[in-house]
């Protein structure tokens, strides 16, 4: 097993300036530039990341029909379609017993799940191509490229802000923020379907287009909240566990493109389940989902009430030294 320290720090009493041998810390104006320039390119990077998603998703605006958002009829049903996730989200924010994490914060993430959807988007389209194999194709392009691809950018809307934050200041405060990037992903995913919806409408009747596809994207917008939700949890838990977080954070984006991999796959048993019971295919779909994402938020309800008990159970004992901010109890 690899040392966990080098040989002179085990064995350090604090008497010896160890600087630049085994410890380091600013103290020449080479660290300070360093230290600056560090800073800098990682600013940087962020920045352009966060630009480059904006670029790529101002050319799908332009090049598609979502500009029909702005339409009221069009926006309702967009609204319509996110209230059982924007539901989900509360619910997963209600069971945060430790500190309300800041509007700002949650706004962020919520944008940057908007944003890096755009990522999505492209590389989904190239992974396409996995289609065209006969019937594993599918299933390969779900498991190997929509899955992984979704999921870790939901992961990366919360990991370049609000990890970064003092306020992300325990475990559960992952999960919130993974819940509001799935929410910001489902956003403009179902702002998409539904605009696009509106433009070749099927019935040939606005209204009817949006509706007809509003009860579809409603469904499917809690699925990417609990999926981001388990990938937040193992990230919050990967923060407090820097030793271990790089398994740590792999767990959590596995479980989460798996579950959501396995939803996208398994969806033909609605399908077959319509045409053999001669029933419309939303009502199967309907059944369908509601299982699927009840099985999986019941254990994601699980984790979560698991660790407000044990905060609970601390803060009983005495153990947990007590913040100096509002918090949000039950």
């Amino acid at each position: 097993m690899a040392r966990s320290q080098d040989p002179i720090q085990s064995r350090d009493d604090g008497s010896r300036d160890r600087y630049d041998v085994t410890t380091w810390e600013v103290r020449t104006p080479l660290d300070r530039v360093a230290s600056w320039l560090y800073w800098v390119l990682d600013v940087v990077a962020r920045w352009v990341l966060v630009l480059l998603a904006f670029g790529i998703l101002v050319a799908i605006v332009v090049t598609s029909d979502l500009p029909r958002i702005l339409d009221p009829v069009v926006s309702a049903f967009t609204v319509l379609s996110l209230v059982p996730a924007l539901a989900l989200v509360a619910y997963v924010w209600w069971t945060d017993s430790t500190t309300a994490e800041p509007l700002s914060l949650l706004a962020v993430t919520f944008a940057l799940g908007v944003l890096f959807a755009s990522f999505a988007a492209i590389i989904n389209g190239f992974g396409s191509v996995l289609q065209l194999v006969p019937i594993v194709g599918p299933v390969w392009f779900f498991y190997l490229v929509v899955g992984p691809i979704e999921e870790t950018m939901k992961w990366l809307a919360v990991r370049i802000y609000a990890y970064r934050s003092p306020r992300f200041d325990a475990v559960i405060d992952g999960a919130v923020y993974g819940a509001v990037a799935g929410l910001g992903f489902a956003t403009i995913e179902n702002a998409i379907y539904i605009t696009d919806a509106v433009a070749n409408p099927v019935i040939g009747n606005v209204l009817g287009a949006g509706g007809g596809v509003t009860p579809a994207r409603a469904i499917a917008g809690p699925g990417h909240v609990i999926y981001s939700a388990f990938s937040g949890y193992y990230l919050g838990l990967a923060k407090f566990n820097r030793d271990r977080a790089g398994p740590i954070i792999v767990k959590g984006l596995l479980i989460a493109a798996l579950i959501h991999a396995s939803y996208n796959t398994l969806t033909f048993i609605p399908a077959a389940a319509a045409f053999v019971l001669g029933i419309p295919n939303f009502v199967t779909l309907l059944a369908f989902v509601v299982v699927y994402d009840s099985f999986f938020g019941y254990f994601l309800y699980r984790k979560l009430a698991r660790y407000r008990r044990q905060y609970r159970a601390t803060r009983q004992d005495g153990a947990l030294v007590p913040v100096e901010r509002t918090e949000f109890e039950e």
